[in-house]
């Protein structure tokens, strides 16, 4: 069975900017080489202007964040819906829901609807409590308006069953390996084997940005510490501000040639990934299958995914030790072994994009056939 699909939530594909985006470019061109129609809602500003990519419709729609704010997040996905209803898609697959639920009435009827669940979005400490809120009630509108849903977590899908009483899918995000062509574009001049440390993260608090640089800060290493991301934000002007004398500390900026960010993790002699709330993360993954040896936050989430084969850190003493103490030697290589086993056989994209499809068809055929029993 071919389907028309949607893919609504983001802000578009090629991905610029975040982990839906990421995922919806992938599921995206792998559903139309398995024959499908597929349709991803973009930002009208979105830096690719053009109607197809790889096979996938692209339908750009009025934004106006770059005016008003967070608020033109809820315009731009009214009017992304506004369009869908038009459509006759046989399935539309929200991607998050902060700022789409509460349109949730104006969700395409005869539509079967899919909502990829987010990262329990309202424990980010950069929200305030009245923001908090919101995005609790924007959850709980979330599962009311949708049929089905997705899991990028174990965690999460345990979290909705417990909440909710709903039987989520679990399907993470996935990673390609890291390839020869790209072990080749190693500038030794810029990235010497074994010789840095490194992150990659949102300037954001909940990132643990400030613990992994004061522990850093903290340590008698003499190694480089290189850390990916924009720092344009509020956040980012406050870390790098707090961190300017320690020469060893090189804030790159946001690097979006993602060959060159892989062959800085392969790199690494350690690679921190602060990330503390939301579920398979992206970056987690790409460091795993760039051959990264891992330093996780000690959260449900990270350990979900690395289980025993990451070293882990609570708290900038920690993270200190680690900086300090950690070796390259048998136990660390078996470490990184595992996870590039974890890669190829548990969230390798080939098998993740297999699963989508199934769960798609598999949503639609139980919609359609409900539908049909509750109309006789």
């Amino acid at each position: 069975m071919k389907l028309k699909i949607a893919i609504l939530g983001t802000r578009g594909i090629p991905n610029h900017y975040g982990g839906f985006e990421h995922v919806s470019e992938y599921v995206s061109e792998g559903l139309v080489k398995r024959g499908h129609s597929v349709t991803v809602y973009n930002s009208h500003n979105h830096p690719y202007q053009d109607n197809k990519w790889n096979g996938v419709d692209i339908k750009h729609c009025y934004d106006p964040e770059y005016l008003i704010g967070t608020a033109g997040q809820f315009i731009y996905d009214l009017n992304c819906l506004i369009d869908a209803r038009k459509k006759k898609f046989d399935v539309v697959m929200m991607m998050g829901y902060t700022s789409s639920s509460v349109w949730g009435k104006l969700y395409p009827q005869k539509s079967t609807i899919i909502t990829n669940m987010d990262g329990l979005e309202w424990k980010r400490s950069k929200y305030s409590p009245s923001v908090q809120k919101f995005l609790k009630y924007a959850e709980r509108l979330a599962v009311k308006y949708s049929q089905y849903y997705i899991s990028d977590s174990r965690v999460i899908k345990s979290y909705l069953g417990e909440k909710y009483n709903i039987d989520s899918k679990y399907i993470p995000y996935g990673a390609d390996l890291f390839s020869e062509e790209e072990r080749e574009q190693v500038d030794q001049a810029e990235a010497l084997k074994e010789d840095y440390f490194l992150l990659m993260a949102r300037m954001e608090p909940e990132n643990n940005i400030e613990t992994i640089l004061q522990g850093f800060n903290n340590s008698s290493s003499l190694k480089k510490f290189k850390v990916l991301g924009d720092t344009s934000n509020r956040f980012g002007k406050f870390i790098t501000h707090k961190f300017k004398n320690d020469d060893r500390i090189e804030f790159k900026g946001s690097i979006f040639d993602n060959s060159k960010v892989r062959v800085l993790q392969n790199n690494s002699y350690l690679y921190f990934h602060g990330h503390s709330v939301g579920g398979t993360n992206p970056s987690l993954l790409e460091a795993m299958a760039s051959e990264a040896l891992i330093a996780a936050h000690n959260n449900p989430f990270n350990k979900s995914v690395l289980n025993a084969d990451a070293f882990y850190f609570s708290n900038v003493n920690e993270v200190r030790n680690l900086v300090e103490t950690v070796q390259r030697k048998e136990t660390e290589k078996t470490m990184v072994s595992n996870n590039l086993y974890k890669i190829k056989y548990q969230f390798n994209w080939e098998k993740i994009i297999d699963q989508y499809e199934d769960f798609i068809l598999e949503c639609h055929y139980n919609s359609n056939y409900d539908k049909l029993v509750f109309s006789k």
